[in-house]
């Protein structure tokens, strides 16, 4: 047997001293380094007594070392979880219970607010800093450089990615070694990766999109990464002379399009910039093209399904659309029942393919909702697709809000405000913002003859919740608009507070 994943991705590159990561310092890592360190890995993973389709959960900065964990994770057979390392530790506390995880490792600074909770679902926990130090990485600096890489299936579990629910619980999305290999494959060839790439790298590695996008697809072609921690607009201007490449959210084009610096002549070499994880203003992608020449590559996917389209490397890159379905996916607009809608209404999109995840942890019921027995995926995203094929999102079917390529789901946010003293009921809403696609509006209406402290409850809201779910503005309103059946009509307040962030 053999391990698709592992082979394809890191075990291609045992030995080999060609460069993988361009690292913040100006030094470098070679392939073959990078694969003698997860293996180094991998055995800390192993006498820790994790077993093949156990789950170890992340929460650690984006370092070289944190790439390594996840190469390790496939050479083992153990289940690989990111986290975001915005969430708290009440967050945390859920994802460790649900996902049932053996090992978790974080940053030495969240190890005190981590350790109750670790251990209250019986999970080891160690640390990993974003440095590279760390009690895992001593472990593994004992540890020989070669490990005997367990086997695995196409269809064996690799990874699990949480995406938040309408119902206030995250759900575990089961992707599969076939998931991820198979969209790298497709991905590399329809956007022409080859060894000779050099991909700009300032995504987090927690997303599918820095991770299952960027990195498989420089794994898999042999191409190197310009590793950044972050996005910072001076480190991308000063390092994109070296690239041949990038991949972005629009928040990263809309900043670098503020520069002056950012030129024609700084992106003459470059031959591919891609947008995704959040809606690319048709503004935004003309602007980009009048000021350096290059028309923006924007794809669509999902936590559920990694990349489903994506607009043509050579042919129209169209402002405003996902471009077509990538081959070996189809793609349908439905109406409610299921039924294909001719080309050019609008309804809900499924998709169907190898990319598509095996379904929800522990939620039976939850994956029979969305996932259709013949294999099609409910996105719950509006669409209509062209008599071309070309795929445009037009809204989705759920209160989904993307800011700045994170989901996140007004429920969450509003029991948090519900929690609150004083407060009777509030509805959060997606507005349109011109860096991060759309940020969070919460109404709030307050118990009769009670006064809101807006201030206290920012402060509370911040301790339970990630920064990027926090609202950015607050109203305080004597009841919240509602149809007859009783139900807020939140399309009234998207509506009344569409203009609070842009003007």
């Amino acid at each position: 047997m053999a391990n698709p994943l592992y082979d394809a991705l890191f075990g291609a590159h045992a030995g080999k001293d060609t460069v993988f990561l361009h690292l913040p310092d100006g030094g470098t890592l070679t392939h073959g380094a990078f694969v003698a360190m997860a293996a180094q890995f991998a055995h800390v993973i192993a006498d820790a007594g994790l077993e093949p389709g156990d789950r170890l959960a992340v929460q650690i900065e984006k370092s070289p070392q944190a790439l390594a964990v996840y190469a390790a994770c496939a050479q083992t057979g153990v289940i690989f979880l990111p986290l975001n390392t915005a969430y708290t530790a009440s967050e945390v506390d859920y994802f460790l219970g649900n996902s049932g995880a053996k090992l978790m490792l974080c940053d030495g600074a969240m190890r005190p607010a981590l350790a109750e909770i670790a251990d209250r679902h019986g999970a080891a926990l160690m640390v990993l800093n974003g440095d590279g130090t760390g009690g895992f990485a001593q472990r593994a600096a004992l540890s020989p450089e070669v490990f005997e890489t367990v086997d695995r299936t196409p269809g064996d579990m690799a990874a699990f990615l949480y995406t938040s629910g309408t119902t206030g619980r995250s759900k575990g999305a089961m992707l599969t070694q076939e998931n991820l290999l198979s969209n790298a494959h497709v991905l590399a060839e329809a956007w022409r990766f080859t060894g000779d790439d050099v991909l700009l790298h300032a995504l987090p590695i927690f997303h599918t999109h820095g991770l299952f996008v960027a990195t498989n697809i420089a794994l898999l072609s042999g191409a190197a990464l310009i590793f950044l921690p972050k996005f910072d607009l001076d480190q991308v201007i000063a390092r994109l002379p070296e690239a041949t490449t990038m991949m972005g959210v629009p928040t990263f084009y809309t900043r670098l399009l503020e520069d002056a610096r950012f030129d024609q002549a700084l992106t003459r070499h470059m031959r591919l910039f891609v947008s995704g994880s959040a809606p690319l203003l048709s503004e935004t992608h003309r602007a980009f093209e009048d000021r350096t020449g290059h028309r923006i590559l924007e794809r669509y996917g999902m936590t559920e399904t990694n990349m489903n389209c994506s607009n043509p490397y050579e042919g129209d890159r169209r402002a405003g659309t996902v471009g077509m379905p990538l081959p070996g996916v189809e793609a349908k607009v439905c109406d409610a029942e299921g039924a294909e809608l001719p080309r050019g209404e609008i309804g809900t999109l499924e998709v169907r393919g190898p990319n598509v995840f095996k379904g929800y942890w522990q939620m039976p019921e939850k994956t029979a909702e969305e996932l259709r027995a013949d294999g099609f995926f409910i996105t719950g995203d509006l669409a209509k697709q062209g008599e071309d094929g070309y795929v445009t999102i037009v809204g989705r079917g759920k209160d989904l809000i993307i800011s700045g390529g994170y989901n996140i789901y007004p429920k969450e946010v509003e029991l948090a405000l519900d929690d609150q003293p004083g407060v009777q009921e509030s509805a959060v809403v997606g507005a349109p913002h011109p860096d991060f696609g759309e940020s969070v509006v919460a109404v709030i209406v307050p118990e009769p003859g009670a006064q809101i402290d807006l201030d206290a409850v920012k402060a509370q809201v911040a301790e339970g919740l990630a920064r990027f779910k926090q609202p950015r503005h607050y109203a305080v309103a004597e009841a919240l608009p509602r149809n007859t059946m009783g139900k807020v009509q939140k399309n009234v307040l998207r509506e009344e507070f569409k203009s609070v962030f842009v003007g």
